[in-house]
């Protein structure tokens, strides 16, 4: 198994990996566009020449970044796949000097065992006003906030 950062050829993958729990209430949608412009935030994890996993790492502020789009193939969940992402991405963010990780997820225990802690999405604002007032469930999101000091 390999992690490694996204190529345009994993796009596709990417997508589908992404949208398959979004099409289950489990994450927000990406569309390929947007996948396209924000490549080099993602990471994969890679499986005899298959994605089989995926999250990402954007950058909001001088000291805080989100930890995104994180999912992981349904035949391949509970193998501690999604740990290692999370301390991949959280290693990339010490090494920008970037100082506090959050995210907005619909399963907190998940992101509970990785560290995180639960905040208020006010305490975002770098997040809402730049990216959130965009999204089809604003001002109504029911995604969770979480934080992790690093």
């Amino acid at each position: 198994m390999i992690l490694r950062k996204a190529t345009m050829k994993d796009i596709e993958a990417i997508s589908s990996l992404i949208n398959y729990y979004a099409d289950r209430g489990l994450m927000l949608h990406r569309t390929i566009p947007s996948l396209y412009q924000r490549i080099r935030d993602y990471i994969v994890v890679e499986k005899d020449g298959a994605v089989i996993g995926v999250g990402g790492l954007h950058v909001l502020w001088k000291d805080l970044a989100e930890i995104c789009s994180l999912a992981i193939h349904p035949d391949r969940v509970n193998n501690g796949l999604g740990q290692e992402l999370v301390e991949r991405l959280t290693r990339e963010s010490r090494e920008l000097q970037i100082d506090r990780v959050f995210t907005l997820t619909y399963q907190p225990g998940f992101f509970e065992k990785c560290g995180f802690t639960y905040i208020d999405k006010e305490s975002l604002p770098q997040k809402v006003w730049t990216e959130c007032i965009n999204c089809t469930k604003f001002p109504n999101c029911d995604e969770i906030a979480m934080i992790k000091i690093l």
